[in-house]
C-alpha cells in the first residue's frame, strides 16, 4: 500500500488516508468505507472506530492514530451512593462489555448506576439527554456525585468540558466536532436514539465506550433493534415485576371507564363518519391507502384537508370529554390532601384541567425556572396536584408522589410505563395508584388495551361506572 497510513478524524467521519481505492475493500473487508474522491481517501462513520482500529492492527498494517481527542479523568471527589445487588450487578455486566445498554424500570437508579460507571472508567465523557430539563439534571447530579462541574452544549450555551452534557437535538448538529473529543458516550433514555435524524449522535462518535439507558427500549416503528449497532445489545435487564415492592413501591392501576355525553357522543359518530367515508373512497381505486397518504393529500385537495380535520376534532372529543373532569374531580376528593399529578393527552385538556381545579400546567414550551417553581411547589404543599401533557412523561426527577391519574395519551405502552414510573419512587410502605380514566365506544378505548400489554399493567382491576344519566335533579 502506499505511503503512511494515516486515520483521522473529519467532520463526523474517519479518514483514512495512504489506502488505494483498489486495496480498500481486500484489506479490510466488511467495514462500510466510501471512497471520497475530493480527498484521494476513504471515508466510514466515526462509530466504526473500533472495528477500523482492529482490522488494521489484525492485518498488520502500521498507521497513525489521529482519531482520540480525549484523555483520562481525575475526579475531584466520588460522593456516590452504595449501590444496590440490582444496581451492582448492571454496573459489571456493562464493564464486561464496554458497549451496551442497561434496561431497567423508572425510579431504580440508572443514573447512579452511569454515574458509578463514569466514576470507574475514569474518562472523558459526553452524556446525551432527551430534554433539556435532564440535561441539567445531569449537570447536577455530576456536580454533586463526582465534584465536577461538566459543560453544557444546548439551551443556546455552547461550553464544551472534557465531561460535558447536552440534548439528542445539539448532538446531532455539533457532533461532527464533538465525535473524538470524548471516550465514553451516555445515552440516557436511549429509546429515542434511533430516530431517523438522532441516529447521527451515535454515528459521527468515535467514543469506544457507549452506554444506554432506558426503562421502555421498544419503539412502536420497530427502530429499537437498530440500538445494538448504534450503542450495543442489552447487557442488563430487570424487569418491573422484580422490583415491584421492593426496590419500588407496590402498586395498582385502576381503569375507569367513562361516556360521552349525548351531544359529544353524537358529534364524535358525524366526524367518525366523514373520515371512514374518506377512505373508503379513496380505498376504491388504491387499496393500500393509508393514514400516511391521508397526510400526504392535505396539501393537494380539500376533501383530504377535511377529513383530517374531522379525525383531530373527534380526537379532541375523546381527550376533552366533560365527563373526565367529573371524575377527576372525585378522585381529588378521594386523595384530599396527597400530591397528585394528571398526565392529559392534549395541551387544550391540560389547560382545561388547569382552569377547572386551579392547578399548576406544565408544557412542553414551559421555561425551566417555571418548572422548577412549580416542582418545588408540589414538592412543599404549596400545590396539591399539577397536570402535564407530555414534559413528564419520562426522566425528571419529580417529588414525592403516590397518586397519578391519565386522562389520554397514545397506544405507546412505552408511554404508559413511563408514566406509572413517576409515582413508584419506594417511600416507606405507601402504595401507589394510577387511575386511568378512558372513554368507551371511542378510539380511546382501543389505544387504552394497546398500551396496557405492558407487563406493568397486568392484573389491573377495572372499576365500572354506569352511563351518566341525561338529567339528574339532584
Amino acid at each position: 500500500m502506499p505511503g503512511a497510513i494515516r486515520l483521522s478524524f473529519d467532520g463526523g467521519t474517519l479518514l483514512l488516508q495512504g489506502v488505494s481505492r483498489s486495496d480498500l475493500d481486500g484489506a479490510f473487508g466488511s467495514t462500510p468505507w466510501v471512497w471520497d474522491p475530493r480527498v484521494d481517501a476513504a471515508r466510514c462513520d466515526a462509530m466504526q472506530y473500533v472495528a477500523v482500529v482492529k482490522q488494521l492492527a489484525h492485518a498488520g498494517l502500521p498507521f497513525d492514530d489521529e482519531v482520540p481527542a480525549w484523555r483520562p479523568m481525575r475526579w475531584p471527589r466520588v460522593h456516590l451512593h452504595a449501590l444496590r445487588p440490582e444496581q451492582q450487578a448492571a454496573v459489571e455486566a456493562w464493564m464486561g462489555a464496554g458497549r451496551a445498554t442497561i434496561v431497567m424500570p423508572t425510579g431504580t437508579g440508572k443514573t447512579e448506576v452511569a454515574l458509578h460507571l463514569m466514576a470507574r472508567t475514569a474518562q472523558s465523557t459526553l452524556v446525551v439527554a432527551p430534554v433539556r430539563d435532564l440535561m441539567y439534571q445531569w449537570h447536577r447530579r455530576i456536580l454533586d456525585g463526582l465534584g465536577y462541574d461538566p459543560g453544557i452544549v444546548g439551551d443556546s450555551v455552547f461550553r464544551v468540558r472534557p465531561v460535558s452534557v447536552t440534548t439528542y437535538d445539539s448532538a446531532c448538529l455539533h457532533m461532527d466536532k464533538l465525535g473524538n473529543r470524548f471516550g465514553l458516550i451516555v445515552f440516557d433514555e436511549c429509546h429515542h436514539l434511533p430516530g431517523p435524524m438522532r441516529r447521527d449522535a451515535a454515528r459521527m462518535s468515535a467514543a469506544p465506550l457507549r452506554l444506554g439507558l432506558t426503562a421502555t427500549p421498544e419503539r412502536s416503528d420497530g427502530r429499537h433493534v437498530d440500538l445494538e449497532w448504534l450503542v450495543g445489545p442489552i447487557a442488563y435487564e430487570m424487569p418491573i415485576s422484580a422490583a415491584k415492592g421492593k426496590t419500588l413501591a407496590e402498586y395498582e392501576v385502576v381503569r375507569i371507564p367513562v361516556y360521552l355525553s349525548p351531544d359529544e357522543q353524537a358529534r364524535y359518530n358525524r366526524l367518525s363518519r366523514e373520515v371512514r367515508a374518506y377512505m373508503v373512497e379513496r380505498r376504491k381505486n388504491d387499496p393500500a391507502f393509508a393514514w400516511e397518504d391521508l397526510c400526504a393529500e392535505t396539501a393537494k385537495t380539500p376533501q383530504a384537508r377535511a377529513a383530517l380535520k374531522a379525525y383531530f376534532a373527534k380526537k379532541s372529543i375523546e381527550d376533552r370529554a366533560e365527563e373526565k373532569l367529573r371524575v377527576l374531580e372525585d378522585l381529588f376528593r378521594l386523595h384530599a390532601g396527597e400530591p397528585c399529578i394528571v398526565f392529559a393527552g392534549s395541551n387544550a385538556m391540560a389547560r382545561d384541567v388547569s382552569r377547572r381545579f386551579l392547578i399548576p400546567c406544565l408544557l412542553s414550551h414551559c421555561r425551566k425556572h417555571e418548572r422548577r417553581e412549580i416542582l418545588h411547589g408540589l414538592e412543599d404543599g404549596t400545590y396539591r396536584a399539577l397536570v402535564a401533557n407530555r414534559v413528564l412523561d419520562e426522566g425528571v426527577d419529580l417529588p414525592e408522589v403516590k397518586v397519578a391519574v391519565v386522562v389520554g395519551g397514545t397506544a405507546s405502552s412505552r408511554q404508559a410505563k413511563q408514566r406509572l414510573g413517576r409515582i413508584l419512587r419506594k417511600s416507606g410502605i405507601a402504595k401507589a395508584v394510577l387511575y386511568e380514566v378512558v372513554c368507551v365506544d371511542t378510539n380511546e378505548q382501543h389505544r387504552s388495551r394497546r398500551r396496557r400489554k405492558s407487563d406493568a399493567y397486568r392484573e389491573t382491576p377495572l372499576r365500572r361506572r354506569d352511563r351518566p344519566r341525561e338529567a339528574d335533579p339532584f
